[in-house]
């Protein structure tokens, strides 16, 4: 190793650049796929009047010079596009600095997506994503030993991930610090994945084992990180099983998959190469002009860390935070407080003119959130569904939803093509309803008894109407 780079994580540097490449090319599809319906021209919160309210100093957005709905799905198809060629490693065929600007496009292009997505832009991961990005600029390629700088500031980007969402939880509800939080999580999270059921009927011991796992891989072994190997390994190694173990209780998007890519970079050559097999590429060194770069972004990395280092230390944490437009050295954490009970708003529609007993009413279903209770809830994550994410808000504040929801409801009864396509099933296929109305139901995970006599994974019980029948 010398001053400024380390010739012992090639290959770590090789994976985590192109797992993030995936990553990227994932959120670029699912933006491609859902945005018509959720923010285009005539989508439930529109960019249009978005860009009509908010300045750019306030939004930097590329789409602040021009939008059209073919102009976004133009550029995001060039973010997935550029993404794909990232994956097969065409940032390491082509010059250093070409391979910069290359890895500097889909975050550029995604951090404009970012400002201009609104609600359904509003998770942690968005920001995680966008931060990640930026760092990959300056990771260089093949053509250099990857930066010390850029290596150290992907485990402080690490640090802050866990240790941030480790202290919202000890902090916040009582359950974490009784390790009782898995009691509920497993059932109440908001998108179930397959094995979710088999982790929630876990023997409750199992649950406060679980817990209590978790606080030590983010409230001790972060601070890991930052010593030497073999210590730093082990606690990467350590991060990555937890993550592994979140994709298999739930869907979150690409949270836990972008944890272990960061987590990816602080794995040293010897684990990939003595353990697995992998040949070592051949040394280079580093130009003057990168090193220079490099340390310049270094700078701006550590200036901007004294916001979410303080914010660490702050009696009233914020959780999933940006400081700055550029969603740069971000703070984060996730379920600072834990819902015991699970409730689900359930659409239905009617062809029948009057709303009476007499009506038949036919449930719309999601592509992953709860509704029929005989479905086993599906695995959709790394893919971010974000008409169903917000479901799961709605159904814990019906008000805060109001701005999207009731649009929502009325292009139902439109049957508004691009609206349907963001669910599973629509009861009309044929002629719009006469009426739409939503529910809310309390859902709860079937013991092993129910679940053997009635064939279903859900039990759920009508608590009442969120919102009356509905007509144009």
């Amino acid at each position: 190793m010398n001053w400024f780079a380390t010739d012992d994580y090639w290959i770590g540097r090789l994976v985590f650049q192109r797992m993030l490449a995936l990553i990227y090319l994932l959120a670029f599809v699912g933006t491609a796929f859902q945005f018509r319906a959720l923010i285009g021209s005539d989508g439930l919160t529109p960019i249009p009047a978005w860009l009509r309210r908010v300045p750019f100093r306030r939004s930097p957005s590329v789409f602040h010079l021009h939008y059209s709905d073919r102009v976004f799905a133009l550029l995001t198809w060039l973010g997935a596009a550029i993404s794909a060629a990232l994956l097969v490693g065409a940032g390491d065929a082509i010059p250093l600095w070409a391979s910069m600007l290359l890895w500097l496009v889909p975050w550029a292009l995604y951090v404009s997506i970012l400002n201009v997505g609104q609600v359904w832009y509003g998770f942690g991961w968005e920001s995680l994503l966008c931060e990640t990005g930026c760092y990959a600029i300056f990771l260089g390629s093949t053509h250099t030993a990857p930066p010390w700088l850029m290596l150290i500031a992907l485990r402080w980007l690490l640090f802050r991930l866990e240790f941030g969402a480790g202290l919202i939880k000890i902090r916040g509800d009582s359950c974490w610090r009784d390790l009782t939080a898995l009691y509920y999580h497993h059932e109440t999270q908001p998108m179930p994945g397959p094995l979710s059921w088999f982790f929630h009927r876990l023997p409750r011991p199992v649950h406060r084992l679980e817990v209590a796992a978790n606080h030590v891989t983010q409230l001790v072994v972060p601070f890991l990180l930052f010593a030497p190997a073999p210590v730093s390994t082990i606690s990467a190694a350590v991060m990555i099983v937890t993550q592994l173990w979140l994709v298999c209780s739930g869907n979150f998007s690409w949270l836990n998959w972008l944890t272990i890519t960061i987590a990816v970079s602080a794995l040293p050559d010897s684990v990939w190469h003595g353990d697995l097999g992998l040949p070592v590429p051949a040394q280079s060194g580093s130009t003057s002009w990168f090193q220079g770069i490099v340390i310049a972004f270094a700078a701006v990395v550590l200036a901007l860390s004294y916001w979410p280092a303080r914010n660490l230390i702050a009696r009233r944490q914020l959780m999933n935070f940006s400081f700055n437009r550029l969603h740069l050295v971000n703070a984060y954490g996730a379920f600072g407080s834990i819902t015991r009970t699970r409730q689900e708003v359930v659409i239905e529609g009617t062809r029948d003119a009057g709303a009476g007993l007499s009506a038949t009413w036919l449930e719309y279903e999601f592509r992953g959130k709860p509704g029929d209770p005989r479905r086993l809830p599906r695995q959709f994550a790394p893919y971010h569904l974000r008409l169903d994410w917000m479901m799961w808000f709605l159904a814990l504040d019906p008000y805060r939803g109001q701005v999207w929801f009731i649009p929502f409801m009325r292009r139902l009864l439109c049957s508004d093509r691009a609206t349907l396509k963001l669910i599973r099933l629509n009861p009309f296929p044929d002629s719009p309803p006469r009426q739409v109305r939503a529910l809310i139901y309390r859902y709860r995970f079937t013991t092993w008894a129910e679940r053997r006599e009635t064939g279903q994974w859900w039990h759920r019980e009508l608590i009442g109407q969120m919102v009356p029948p509905m007509h144009d």
